[in-house]
C-alpha cells in the first residue's frame, strides 16, 4: 500500500500543536485541597511510577482552584489526543525512532547548505538565475526578471529539500512511493499529478535513448535491491539516482526527484549528500547521456563520488 506521506507529515504537525500547547500547562495531574493549621492549600495530585505525589502549588484560592481544573481537564484531552494521533501514525506504517547523532549531523549539514544544492539543481534543470535571484526566490518566493516557470520549480526544490530534512521523514524508507512523493513536490503546479508513474512515451533530448515505459512492480522491486545491495552508502545512493533517472519514472522532473530521493537515502545514512556542481554540469550530462545510451554504470559513479559527493 502506497505510504501517505502528506498525511503522515500532518498528523505530525498536529502532535507537535499538541505537545507545544502541553508544555505551556505549568502542572500535571489533579488538583487537590489540603487544610493546614486552619489554611487551605492547593496541591496537584499526580502517579509517577505507580506511587502517588503531591506537589504544592500555592495558598488556595477558588480563582486559581478552577484554573488548575481546567488545566487538568485540558491535558487529559491533549493528551487523548495524542493517543488518537498517535494510533493513526501507525496505521499509516509511521515508526518513530531516535536519530543517531551522526544522521543529526547530516541534517544539520545539509540544511546548512541547501541554498546552495537547490542552485546546483537549478542549473542542471537550465534555469537560468544568479545564485543571489536564487536565494531570493527561497526566502522570499518571488524575484523581479525570472520567469513564473523558473520561480516555481525553485520553490518546488525547496518543498522537496525541506520534506526529505524533516526529522520524522528522514526515518522512513527510502522506497518507491517515497521517490513518487518528492516528484510530486518537484512537479507542483506543473501536472496535475506529478508523482504518478509515466503512461506515456518520452523522449530526452540529446541522446537516442528511449526510455520504455516502466512498469510499477518492476519499479518498486529494483529500488528495493539496490538498496539492500551490500555496498557502500554513497554507491546505494547514486546507483538509486542514476536508475531512477535513466528509466524516467514520471512523465518530468526526473533530475529533480531522483537526485533529492537519492540524498533522502544518503543523509538517513549519516553520509552527506549529493549535488552536480554548477561547474560540472556539463560534463556530468555527457556521462549521462552515455550512461543512458549504454556505458557501464562505473563511470559516471566514480564521477560523482569524486565530484558532487560532499561529506563531513
Amino acid at each position: 500500500m502506497s505510504a501517505n506521506y502528506s498525511e503522515i507529515q500532518e498528523l505530525l504537525q498536529q502532535r507537535a500543536d499538541i505537545q507545544a500547547r502541553i508544555n505551556l500547562i505549568p502542572y500535571d495531574g489533579n488538583p487537590e485541597i489540603k487544610e493546614q493549621s486552619g489554611s487551605k492549600y492547593l496541591y496537584m495530585r499526580k502517579r509517577v511510577a505507580g506511587k502517588l505525589t503531591s506537589t504544592y502549588v500555592d495558598v488556595y484560592s477558588d480563582e486559581l482552584y478552577q484554573l488548575l481544573l481546567r488545566d487538568a481537564k485540558e491535558l487529559r484531552d491533549l493528551n487523548k489526543a495524542i493517543r488518537k494521533i498517535n494510533k493513526e501514525l501507525v496505521s499509516l506504517g509511521y515508526e518513530d525512532k531516535e536519530l543517531s547523532a551522526r544522521v543529526m549531523q547530516n541534517l544539520d549539514f545539509a540544511r546548512t547548505n541547501m541554498k546552495s544544492n537547490i542552485y546546483d539543481q537549478a542549473v542542471l534543470e537550465g534555469v537560468a538565475t544568479s545564485f543571489p535571484q536564487t536565494e531570493d526566490i527561497i526566502e522570499n518566493g518571488k524575484v523581479n526578471g525570472v520567469s513564473a516557470t523558473d520561480v516555481q520549480k525553485i520553490l518546488n526544490l525547496k518543498h522537496a529539500w525541506e520534506f526529505i530534512l524533516d526529522r520524522d521523514v528522514i526515518q522512513s524508507e527510502s522506497n518507491y512511493y517515497m521517490l513518487c512523493h518528492i516528484a510530486k513536490l518537484v512537479n507542483e503546479g506543473f501536472f496535475y499529478d506529478g508523482g504518478r508513474i509515466r503512461g506515456i512515451p518520452v523522449k530526452i533530448g540529446g541522446t537516442s535513448y528511449v526510455p520504455p515505459l516502466p512498469i510499477e512492480s518492476v519499479v518498486i522491486e529494483r529500488i528495493d535491491e539496490i538498496r539492500k545491495q551490500e555496498k557502500e552508502p554513497i554507491d546505494i545512493a547514486i546507483e538509486l539516482c542514476l536508475y531512477c533517472m535513466k528509466t524516467q519514472v514520471f512523465k518530468d522532473g526526473n533530475k529533480r526527484a531522483s537526485v533529492i530521493f537519492a540524498n533522502h537515502y544518503l543523509i538517513a545514512h549519516g553520509m552527506g549528500f549529493i549535488v552536480i556542481p554548477e561547474k560540472d554540469v556539463p560534463e556530468f550530462k555527457r556521462l549521462l547521456v552515455a550512461y543512458y545510451e549504454g556505458e557501464t554504470i562505473e563511470i559516471i559513479s566514480s564521477f560523482m563520488k569524486e565530484k558532487c559527493w560532499k561529506y563531513f
